[in-house]
């Protein structure tokens, strides 16, 4: 926790250093989750919230880092006799992305993503940190108003288990890594 404060930290004095460089925004959007690795798994639908900052390192190369309110996780199907059911995990994510401007109007971006698990309504025992990949894109209508379209791929287990302790037993069911799989579409504003 300690690292991530820092590089924080680090990220943002960075960006003030470079204050001309550097521009500040809020965004929000529409999160469209699954749990990647269970047949059992539907989309559910969330929300995130939060701010960015957009610093420019190098002509149309931009580095921005986000600190952003999450709500992911997945509908489950009834199997045996069982009711069909939602798990909701919240997060604080902090992605940091590489963000590239073809044109003026249209962007790229790819980065990884730290998620921190804050709140959670689930039958099953969840991991409190959570890492994924960021690959997405983004429209500018004006100099401060855009929308954007990110997919975030899971890279670990968003349970307690999958590949560790049921690993000594033979559950097949249990191989398989959980992971969030994250579909959002946002509207950001920069000052």
């Amino acid at each position: 926790m300690k690292k991530i404060i820092l590089c924080a930290i680090a990220i943002m004095a960075f960006g003030f250093a470079n204050a001309q460089k550097t521009r500040f925004g809020v965004k929000g959007g529409l999160n469209i989750s699954t749990i990647g690795g269970d047949d059992h798994a539907n989309a559910l639908v969330g929300f995130q919230l939060g701010g960015f900052a957009e610093i420019n390192v190098w002509k149309k190369l931009y580095i921005q880092p986000e600190l952003l309110y999450s709500a992911q996780g997945g509908k489950f199907d009834a199997y045996n006799g069982q009711r069909d059911y939602n798990v909701n995990l919240n997060y604080i994510n902090i992605p940091v992305v590489a963000k590239y401007y073809i044109t003026k109007q249209f962007t790229v971006e790819a980065g990884p993503q730290l998620g921190l698990l804050v709140s959670s309504k689930s039958p099953y025992d969840e991991k409190t940190v959570d890492v994924g990949f960021n690959l997405g894109a983004g429209y500018n209508f004006t100099n401060n108003f855009s929308v954007g379209i990110r997919y975030t791929i899971g890279l670990t287990s968003a349970y307690g288990y999958g590949n560790d302790y049921y690993d000594d037993y033979d559950y097949g069911y249990y191989d398989n890594r959980y992971t969030n799989n994250v579909l959002a579409l946002t509207a950001a504003y920069k000052f």
